[in-house]
């Protein structure tokens, strides 16, 4: 078994990213400029905005926050999104998630410019990335391609398994992992909670991609020997045996579905730390006009 290391392979990518960023400076150019709206005071999402802010400065990327009260009117909110829409300094930006009930997600979404959406969630960029087209794709779909290059792990012919039809991970994972692309040119099969004979199906997979929202959801019943498991799933747990009092777990039992398993993502340290880095890579492509050349 070989563990896929997201957090060792994103450091690379970062020192990636910091050379060429560094390049684009020293030729008396701006930085790539990356903004992020946080709507309210959720604590999980001022972590994850604060993170990416820390990630993005330190690579030399130009990094603002746009803190907009918890009462802030959707009407509001769409004026900042137009109003960095034109701002010929902003790359790109991301409106961060979730946001308070009285907003359209939906609507807000569609208001970002698709050449400035680098979280890659605009139904342009959803629909480029289905037709083959250079788009921005969703981070943590994008982070996982990303892993499954670095660690040349081939997929095409082979039979995945998508576990989950979500339109942040599962959905986009079935349509890269069948493109004619490498990594992709796989059979995907996509579960979710209405498949029938889903332990069979999962089974039969070569590739296993888990983001179903269930800890502990794949046991080593459900995985044939020297099956490639990704596991996209997050959840928090008490524990008495760490500082901070809580423990990270995935979709997969990991302890035993590793002992089956040729490569395996843990939790955490494996997908996790990449849908950062791929929201900088992103804002790199649209800094360099690689998607959208006009």
């Amino acid at each position: 078994m070989q563990l896929i290391d997201g957090k060792s392979t994103a450091n690379k990518i970062k020192e990636e990213l910091k050379e060429e960023v560094a390049a684009i400076v020293d030729n008396d150019q701006r930085a790539p400029h990356l903004v992020a709206v946080l709507v309210g005071d959720d604590p999980a999402s001022e972590t994850y905005v604060g993170s990416k802010e820390k990630n993005a400065k330190k690579l030399g990327f130009t990094s603002s926050v746009y803190r907009l009260d918890a009462d802030t009117t959707e009407e509001e909110l769409l004026k900042t999104v137009d109003f960095l829409n034109n701002d010929p300094e902003v790359d790109g930006f991301i409106v961060q998630l979730p946001l308070p009930e009285h907003i359209n997600a939906d609507k807000v979404t569609q208001a970002i410019d698709p050449k400035k959406d680098v979280d890659g969630f605009h139904p342009v960029n959803l629909g480029r990335m289905m037709i083959g087209l250079p788009a921005y794709l969703p981070a943590t779909p994008n982070g996982i391609m990303e892993l499954l290059k670095r660690y040349d792990i081939e997929t095409e012919g082979k039979h995945c398994v998508v576990l989950g039809r979500s339109n942040i991970v599962g959905t986009p994972m079935n349509i890269l992992m069948s493109r004619k692309t490498k990594p992709g040119n796989a059979t995907v099969t996509m579960c979710h909670s209405r498949t029938q004979n889903l332990k069979g199906i999962v089974k039969s997979a070569d590739i296993i991609i888990a983001a179903i929202g269930k800890k502990e959801f794949v046991t080593a019943d459900m995985v044939k020997e020297g099956a490639v498991v990704i596991d996209v799933g997050i959840h928090r747990e008490k524990s008495d045996k760490t500082k901070s009092g809580w423990k990270l777990k995935g979709d997969v039992a990991f302890d035993e579905v590793s002992k089956k398993a040729s490569y395996i993502s843990p939790v955490p340290g494996g997908v996790g730390p990449m849908t950062i880095v791929s929201l900088l890579m992103n804002t790199l492509k649209a800094y360099k006009k690689e998607v959208y050349t006009d």
